[in-house]
């Protein structure tokens, strides 16, 4: 095997790692959210930090392989893919770590109105973001843009739920005086998710460039 193709392959399995614990740290998070586990939020602020340590390993890999070793065709493609890639990977970690610090706000014992979650459709939504990155993963292992492809259509409905929570959540809040405070971390925490979503959708969008040499950048999501 070439060195190109040993760094190549070591960069992979660093990325995989990273995008494996992105994973859990949103199902924490989203569990901490959901049940009010104070504990687990705090375990998720805490491994922040790995994700901050794999994104800045990861950089320098990159860089090093560009550097060192001139990658051409698909091998350059697939650098500045997995360069990206990492960018968006480190803030999904972001996004949980934010949404285990409204979890770890919350008054103790006092998990989310269970009302507010099913009129919002927080848990389909955490559901949908969960399905997203382990299609994202699964494109990436399998190398195939068709998977890739299948995560647009997912984030219309992350979209759809985040427009439709405004006048829900302020309904809420009308009728619930003394809960403004939860609803308006809820709506915080819906917004973070559809960020998160976004940032999905650019992992697919650059392992398609990578795969197909194919640009999706700004071509709207009816189009893709």
């Amino acid at each position: 095997m070439k060195v190109i193709e040993q760094e190549i392959h070591s960069l992979k399995n660093s990325i995989s790692e990273m995008w494996a614990l992105v994973h859990q740290q949103l199902y924490n998070a989203g569990e901490a959210m959901l049940t009010g586990d104070k504990e687990l939020a705090y375990k998720v602020i805490s491994r922040e930090r790995r994700v901050n340590a794999f994104e800045l390993k990861i950089d320098s890999d990159c860089e090093d392989i560009i550097a060192l070793y001139a990658p051409v065709a698909i091998d350059l493609r697939f650098v500045l893919a997995m360069y990206k890639i990492n960018t968006n990977l480190e803030r999904l970690g972001d996004f949980a770590e934010s949404i285990a610090r409204f979890a770890g706000n919350l008054p103790e014992g006092e998990p989310i109105d269970p009302q507010l979650v099913k009129e919002t459709r927080v848990e389909e939504m955490l559901s949908e973001l969960l399905s997203m990155i382990s299609l994202t993963k699964e494109a990436f292992e399998k190398e195939s843009s068709e998977i890739a492809s299948r995560i647009f259509l997912k984030d219309n409905l992350i979209d759809e739920i985040n427009h439709n929570s405004t006048a829900i959540i302020a309904k809420y809040i009308e009728e619930h005086k003394g809960s403004a405070l939860a609803g308006l971390y809820m709506a915080g925490v819906i917004r973070k998710m559809e960020r998160f979503g976004d940032h999905c959708t650019n992992i697919a969008e650059e392992l398609i460039f990578y795969l197909d040499a194919k640009v999706m950048k700004h071509m709207g999501k009816t189009e893709q």
